[in-house]
């Protein structure tokens, strides 16, 4: 059935494959325990890989950490990575000296570029209940004329990414949360009420997506049970669309019912009703965009066009090091208060509380601050030829 508007149905594996320009998409769902005052667990970590945890024993991984669950310094070029952090705290550090501690809902979009170093830890703050933590990490490539640019990063805090709220027939509402991409008005289903334009947040400058061209979207939606919506067609005719169902029991996607976990293909330029036939709400993720349609060379953390492009990665990286690490150790992680906050390269930070009893969120732009990272002791001194290889292998950050 060539007109169809499903392409194809896979289930989800480790990590979500994904379509040009995407490069691919993990999703880290982690019951953490309760931590032990020093932001890692207050559990013993015996029987597992330390150093290279992925197993996801009693339901969480350490990852690459050793004592703090996450990913120390390792390095990027040639791609985005854009970081949806929907619980939990995520601590980030880099080797142009910047940090940012995220999380609730908050987005990191860091443009890699000509190179960079960062961190990704996982504090655990709470130490009377557990620290359930779930992200995902969607690498974004970016077209050979922006490969080399200068790195950076940008934060899109929740409070500023535009959720829209559609009601179903049934009064059973799907949530969208538009991370990139314009999501235009429309009646809800059975609403006489329009639903505001929800403009998203704009993307860093040299990104694929800061392209009109490129018709990029990034969106999550959350069906009630019952719900029914329809995902309306991509702008332009050259977009490839992929919806991942990760939470839920059964949905039905352009009339093909889903009763496991999927990773679906659909035609970008066909309206898709998508239905919550399940008794529990239904989650997804939406993946859009148009292919940059050149070649790609990776190896692990670089991405590039050519493979003497790629030996170039390497060789500048064991030259320089993308600028040095200025951390005093490879897992830094930014001290017990939960405030979230990003401090950039060029000094500015930004910072957010929780919202008070008003409802009102306490932000603030600042001139400088210093974070000074907690001592947490080194991370064994892998080869980075054997770290890059392993991350390679399990497709990881």
């Amino acid at each position: 059935m060539p007109d169809h508007a499903i392409v194809d149905i896979q289930p989800l594996g480790f990590p979500w494959q994904t379509l040009d320009p995407f490069l691919f998409c993990v999703h880290h769902d982690d019951a953490y325990p309760a931590g032990n005052g020093a932001f890692g667990p207050a559990a013993s970590l015996a029987g597992r890989d330390i150093g290279q945890d992925f197993g996801g024993k009693d339901g969480w991984s350490m990852y690459h950490g050793q004592r703090v669950p996450g990913f120390p310094s390792h390095p990027h070029r040639g791609f985005e990575t854009v970081t949806i952090v929907r619980q939990g705290l995520t601590d980030h550090a880099d080797s142009l000296g910047a940090a940012a501690r995220f999380g609730g809902g908050d987005v990191q979009w860091l443009t890699a570029g000509k190179g960079i170093v960062h961190s990704e830890m996982f504090p655990l703050l709470a130490t009377d209940r557990p620290n359930p933590l779930e992200l995902f990490q969607i690498w974004l490539n970016l077209p050979a004329r922006s490969k080399m640019c200068e790195p950076h990063f940008t934060m899109f805090w929740a409070e500023d990414i535009p959720h829209r709220v559609f009601r179903g027939p049934g009064g059973a509402t799907t949530e969208v949360a538009c991370i990139a991409g314009r999501l235009d008005g429309v009646p809800s289903s059975g609403d006489r009420d329009v639903v505001p334009d929800a403009t998203p947040l704009p993307p860093p400058p040299d990104s694929w997506g800061a392209s009109r061209e490129a018709d990029l979207a990034i969106w999550t939606l959350r069906m009630a049970p019952g719900a029914r919506w329809t995902l309306p067609p991509a702008t332009s005719p050259a977009a490839r669309r992929k919806l991942y169902f990760f939470e839920g029991a059964r949905v039905d996607v352009a009339g093909e019912a889903i009763d496991a976990h999927a990773a679906i293909e659909v035609r970008a330029t066909s309206a898709i009703e998508i239905v919550n036939t399940g008794a529990d709400v239904a989650e997804f993720l939406m993946l859009q965009g148009r292919p940059i349609g050149e070649p790609v060379a990776q190896y692990g953390p670089f991405v590039m066009n050519t493979e003497a492009e790629l030996k170039q990665a390497f060789a500048d990286y064991r030259r320089t090091e993308f600028g040095g690490w200025p951390w005093p150790d490879a897992a830094p992680v930014h001290g017990p208060e939960p405030m979230r906050f990003a401090r950039h390269a060029d000094g500015r930070v930004e910072t957010i509380a929780e919202r008070g009893p008003n409802g009102v969120v306490d932000r603030a732009v600042m001139g400088d601050m210093r974070v000074e990272p907690e001592p947490i002791p080194p991370s064994h001194e892998d080869a980075v030829d054997g770290v890059l290889a392993e991350n390679n292998a399990r497709g990881i950050q």
